[in-house]
């Protein structure tokens, strides 16, 4: 199946060579070895991170010109992945995907994106200066959440803008749905431009044959994936893989290069090293037992009253084409609670803490290491939540729709570095934002710089905030005022899709 030997650590190794050399350093960071950490810390973590916390030499590799163990770490990442190239991202999926951006688009290209995107996506187009096309994702409003874009909306869109340089999709979505990314990557393909993937929650996908199809797989030409989300790195250690003749890998390189740190965390990319190793060499047998105790924990979620979490019955609709069991969405707005305030009670009465949460759903991340245990303590949780509330609260949860996108007067990069002032949000209507708002249900921005800010979007939000759910993005924290252009020159008017 692998070309390398999935069993090697090229970079842990060297690490561990120079531990075991007893090396004196005369090299950053100064707490050498931890010899000058804080005590109370160097207590609590114990010796051996502080002896792997070096800097750039030539035992231990450059990460921005890498040529010996991180060389062939990636070498074996791309190998245990299926990729033709595989980069180390020590600033997170968020850096990752910029890089991706930054690498298929420049200043005044299109590029279609799924209006429920990460903010780093949001960030790398105005970086770039490339023209958004927001697809609006299928909604399911029996959840609350957004599922995938379908490939109707993809070829839709490419065929209104058929000078697009690039297309990103989201796959899956943090709540563990995929779409068909196999017939979207077919559609993009035959307009000869790049399929790149924010696949933060997929870095599983590809090693057990129970999960959706990787993107790799698919036949995207690029994507990120957050190592640390469900196999074992540590947080912000991701990687970035490339698998097209479409995508210059020396750019890829060069624009992470421009992203990321000089002094990156050795701690981390050995993380990277060792979790690749895992996924490779053991990834199908634990993924086998963190499905079979997911899905345990789904069926029995489903037996306590006023609960309920989906499986693969939401499958067949649009955007919703193949679904992750690792994901354990609990549905609680038949007790008269929202999500929020289910995730709460876990976190303060039973220091149960979740993942995240929205206007009906609180979301539990299965991994490899669950155990049943730890699951049956949630599920204990739930049964005591439900006696105490089943039948008692007649409170309703409506779902709210979502305001229709609205018009971009000028690209999210000009509107970013625009001189902006502050307005109330009930006197913004007609302005043009500086800023984002971002709102659940179901997580889709209403608001991106550069947009008209409409009534029906004032509306909306203020029907959140007296919901008491949570909106963000702007810089007054009770988003009560906004930022609006103050005045623009700009050239760049598109419609959105």
């Amino acid at each position: 199946m692998y070309k390398l030997n999935q069993h090697e650590t090229p970079l842990f190794e060297a690490l561990m060579e120079y531990v075991n050399r007893n090396t004196l350093p005369f090299h950053v960071p100064g707490h050498k070895k931890g010899q000058g950490m804080d005590e109370t810390f160097k207590n609590f973590m114990g010796e051996n991170p502080f002896k792997i916390d070096v800097t750039v030499f030539k035992l231990v590799d450059s990460l921005h010109h890498p040529s010996g163990p991180i060389k062939k770490a990636q070498e074996l990442a791309a190998d245990a992945y299926g990729a033709e190239a595989s980069f180390f991202s020590i600033h997170g999926t968020s850096g990752a995907i910029q890089a991706m951006i930054l690498s298929v688009v420049g200043a005044g290209d299109k590029i279609l994106v799924p209006r429920n995107v990460h903010k780093s996506v949001t960030s790398g187009i105005i970086l770039s200066g490339a023209h958004p096309l927001y697809m609006q994702p299928e909604i399911d409003k029996e959840l609350g959440i957004a599922h995938g874009v379908s490939p109707e909306t993809v070829e839709k869109a490419l065929k209104e803008n058929p000078d697009a340089k690039a297309v990103l999709i989201i796959n899956p979505t943090y709540y563990g749905v995929a779409t068909d990314i196999k017939k979207i990557c077919d559609i993009v393909h035959s307009y000869d431009i790049p399929l790149i993937v924010d696949e933060a929650h997929g870095p599983h996908l590809g090693f057990n044959d129970k999960l959706p199809i990787s993107s790799i797989e698919a036949g995207a030409d690029m994507c990120a994936q957050s190592t640390h989300k469900i196999i074992g790195a540590l947080t912000q250690a991701s990687l970035l893989h490339v698998n097209s003749s479409r995508i210059d890998t020396a750019r890829v390189q060069q624009v992470l290069n421009l992203l990321q740190t000089t002094s990156p965390s050795y701690i981390l990319m050995a993380s990277l090293d060792c979790a690749r190793r895992q996924i490779a060499t053991k990834g199908k047998e634990l993924l086998d037992e963190t499905i079979e105790l997911s899905n345990y924990v789904r069926e029995e979620i489903n037996k306590i009253p006023g609960f309920k979490c989906f499986g693969e019955e939401i499958l067949g609709t649009s955007g919703a084409y193949s679904f992750d069991p690792t994901k354990i969405t609990i549905t609680c707005k038949d007790l008269g609670i929202t999500g929020y305030e289910l995730d709460s009670m876990l976190a303060d009465k039973y220091h149960i803490q979740m993942e995240l949460s929205d206007f009906y759903n609180t979301l539990a991340v299965g991994s490899f290491g669950d155990t049943k245990e730890g699951m049956d303590k949630l599920l204990c949780a739930l049964k005591d939540i439900s006696k105490d509330l089943y039948g008692k609260c007649h409170k309703k949860m409506n779902f709210l729709d979502i305001p229709s996108i609205p018009e971009e007067i000028i690209i999210p990069r000009e509107a970013f570095n625009s001189s902006k002032v502050s307005v109330p949000l009930n006197d913004s209507i007609g302005e043009i934002s500086g800023e984002f708002l971002l709102a659940y249900p179901p997580g889709i921005p209403v608001l991106c710089p550069g947009e008209i800010i409409t009534k029906e979007i004032v509306n909306y939000v203020s029907q959140l905030k007296e919901t008491g759910l949570y909106v963000q993005g702007t810089e007054d924290p009770k988003v009560e005022h906004i930022k609006v252009v103050k005045e623009t020159n700009s050239v760049y008017i598109h419609k959105v899709i």
